[in-house]
């Protein structure tokens, strides 16, 4: 399951001051876009937010919990995006603060996939 309404609902208020918040169903769970770039997933009403290189230092909290993954094959892969930790829910400057980091790296992979020519699913296609 992704995303129940309400907790749609709060993500979508606390969003708010990065941009246009938008949200999806994708295999299951919920794709969190900001601007159409997408910084999250919600599993179970469970937000997990985008880590790279640069912002997986500020995420340390997160790295205590298993990131979203998947199995395929019999292996279980591991994706890059880590679960907010509950207690953010309650603190909405300091979860905004990881949002933020969140996108900068959605943009990031963003940039690195249109210079590598490689198009994201989400992007339009080039004619």
């Amino acid at each position: 399951m992704g995303a129940s309404a309400s907790f749609t609902e709060f993500l979508s208020e606390q969003l708010a001051p990065l941009g246009r918040i938008t949200m999806r169903r994708m295999f299951g769970k919920t794709g969190v876009f900001c601007n159409g770039l997408m910084l999250g997933i919600v599993s179970d009403d469970t937000l997990y937010l985008r880590v790279d290189d640069q912002n997986r230092a500020s995420f340390k909290e997160a790295e205590a919990a298993p990131p979203l993954s998947y199995v395929k094959k019999g292996l279980t892969i591991d994706l890059a995006y880590w679960p907010l930790p509950d207690r953010l829910l309650d603190e909405p400057d300091e979860f905004l603060a990881w949002a933020r980091a969140a996108l900068a790296a959605a943009r990031r992979v963003a940039a690195t996939r249109e210079r590598s020519g490689k198009r994201s699913p989400t992007s339009p296609r080039r004619t």
